[in-house]
């Protein structure tokens, strides 16, 4: 509207310049038109000027009143296009507000459909967590049940304790030739073949190999706590010793604490396995795996002593460990020929003591030491150890002071066991071998004889078992060990008697050791005989004892009730002594024994 006004204001202004510059030309024009209508009076008079003024301002007049009504009619419609825009602008404006206010309700609606989906989502969860709660506490509910009927651990103050590894067995055993050793073999009670106990068969049957085994395992956070307790029936308080298992009645088997910590130090102390034994877990007590025999005894070239030892044992990454200990020391009683007395090593149990007073033990200087690695680099179980022994005795020479002699013994051994054919077969091998080791053999033959001046030497002696085991089906277990312990001559000549003396000695009487004894010249009960008498003239060493046995356990039933299985094993030994001085029958000085044995066993292990 503005500038209409201004259009108008302007094109008025422009008109009256316009009319007055016009006036002036007129009037110049006026006054050449009279002077030429002097000139012309025939020419026809022309408008005048203030006609032509009027007639101009009436044609301005009449351009000022249309662009008046122009300018009026474009008010109209400015007003109208105002009234309209103010109309469309409430309309906008209220179709702005409704729209706000149906976005609002879209927004509320939308978080509405949101809080009701995540009340939905909440509720299936709640409803999926509930029926997880649910199933969760159906099996808690069951595994309570189970473990109130059917535990398999009894749990007490956060201890578990467990009687897994206890069985009960019927056993029985018979040997071409007698030992009376019972189930257990006496490696070196192998009698020689023309002996008394060689012309007689036994068969003895029996439970006392019976069982029962608690293990107790506690986590207190930085380490883990376990104590083992194993026993049986096969101890006698007469043969009680120290010499190789250290079973004492009721027998204890082994009886043990361990604290392992999470970095992989463990510490343990007690009765067991010697470190020397094979392990399946790296080092870890408990682990042990032995000769699958039925004999309690084992096998011959098994290395192994189970007695009392605080081991320290470090696990680098389930990979590769080492492990030392400290263990009870035992010296075998010296053996040989022509050995000099002059001197102490040790004594039978006295009274007031609580050793056994028929059994000889050794006045030990220092505990047995035995340091170990072993690696499971991905096959197989490898292992490599050292055994350190010292051997005192106090000699009272026939001049001069007594005094105390001390000599270090020792050995090396190694092994391996490995799977093969997806593990349905088994191959190991394992050895020791050095010095005064006899004691860590399955045979015990001997750790030690005695010089002419009554110092110790410790003995040659060497072990070695190997194994094949099969699987065929999991009901069956096949195993196949050949192994052997063997002792090598030692010897020295007595300057002042001109005898060998010392173990194996070549001029031992074996004239007697091939010949069966006659009877004995005492009669018995008034006349009715004589007698049997003990071999005479066979004082020969032992040299070695070897095994060969086959033997298989069958599984009857395996599972969450227990074991029941049953096995059977043949073994034949061969006990050799150090050939000496032989007689008329003997030429050659050697003696041998060959004994043919075989096992049953009937068990049920507790699960």
């Amino acid at each position: 509207m503005n500038k209409l006004k201004s259009a108008a204001i302007v094109l008025a202004a422009t008109t009256l310049v316009v009319s007055n510059a016009w006036r002036g030309g007129i009037a110049a024009q006026a006054q050449t038109e009279i002077h030429h209508a002097r000139r012309r009076e025939h020419t026809p008079p022309r408008p005048t000027v203030e006609e032509q003024i009027e007639q101009l301002r009436q044609q301005m007049q009449s351009q000022i009143d249309e662009l008046k009504q122009e300018l009026q009619s474009k008010d109209s419609q400015l007003q109208q296009a105002q009234q309209a825009a103010a109309a469309a602008q409430a309309a906008a404006d209220k179709a702005q507000a409704a729209a706000t206010e149906q976005q609002q309700a879209v927004t509320e609606n939308t978080s509405a459909v949101n809080t009701l989906q995540s009340s939905v989502n909440d509720l299936k969860t709640s409803s999926s967590s509930m029926q997880s709660s649910f199933k969760t506490v159906e099996k808690n509910t069951e595994a309570i049940k189970k473990a109130v009927e059917n535990p398999d651990v009894i749990h007490y103050k956060g201890v578990t304790i467990s009687p897994a590894g206890s069985f009960l067995a019927a056993e029985t055993v018979f040997r071409q030739g007698a030992t009376g050793g019972g189930l257990n073999t006496p490696f070196t009670g192998v009698p020689l073949n023309y002996s008394d106990n060689a012309q007689l068969t036994e068969f003895q049957g029996t439970g006392r190999q019976s069982r029962i085994a608690i293990k107790a395992i506690g986590d207190v956070g930085p380490f883990a706590l376990t104590g083992y307790y194993e026993m049986d029936w096969l101890g006698t308080g007469i043969t009680s010793n120290n010499n190789q298992s250290n079973s004492y009645v009721m027998r204890m088997r082994q009886l043990w604490a361990d604290a392992k910590l999470n970095d992989g130090w463990d510490f343990s102390g007690g009765q067991g396995w010697s470190l020397a034994a094979e392990t399946t877990n790296l080092l870890a007590r408990g682990s042990e795996i032995l000769p699958g025999t039925i004999d309690p005894q084992y096998e011959a070239g098994f290395v192994w002593t189970r007695q009392y030892s605080f081991r320290v044992v470090k696990d680098f990454g389930n990979t590769f460990a080492f492990g030392a200990s400290a263990e009870n020391a035992e010296t075998l009683n010296p053996s040989g020929q022509n050995l000099p007395t002059n001197l102490l090593i040790g004594s039978a149990g006295v009274g007031g003591g609580l050793y056994n007073s028929t059994a000889n033990y050794s006045y030990n200087e220092t505990p047995d030491f035995v340091a170990k690695i072993a690696a499971q680099p991905g096959w197989g179980h490898w292992e490599l150890f050292g055994i350190g022994r010292s051997f005192r005795d106090r000699i009272y020479p026939t001049t001069g002071a007594a005094f105390n002699d001390t000599v270090w013994g020792g050995g090396i051994g190694g092994g391996f066991r490995g799977p093969l054919a997806s593990k349905k077969v088994s191959i190991g091998l394992k050895g020791l071998w050095g010095q005064g080791v006899g004691r860590y053999g399955s045979s015990t033959i001997a750790d030690v004889t005695i010089r002419p001046d009554g110092t110790l030497s410790p003995l040659h002696g060497f072990s070695a078992l190997s194994t094949i085991e099969l699987f065929p089906t999991p009901r069956w277990y096949i195993y196949l060990n050949y192994g052997g312990d063997y002792i090598g001559r030692d010897w020295a000549t007595d300057p002042s008697t001109g005898k060998e003396v010392g173990y194996g000695t070549y001029t031992t009487n074996m004239s007697g050791c091939d010949v069966e004894p006659a009877a004995g010249t005492s009669a018995v009960n008034g006349g009715d005989g004589f007698s049997p008498s003990n071999p005479a003239n066979c004082g020969g060493s032992n040299k070695d004892v070897q095994e060969f046995t086959a033997g298989y356990w069958y599984n009857i039933y395996k599972g969450p009730k227990g074991n029941l299985r049953y096995g059977l094993q043949y073994s034949r030994f061969e006990r050799d002594l150090w050939s000496g001085a032989g007689g008329t029958a003997n030429p050659g000085g050697g003696a041998n024994g060959e004994d043919n044995m075989f096992w049953t066993s009937f068990r049920y292990y507790l699960p």
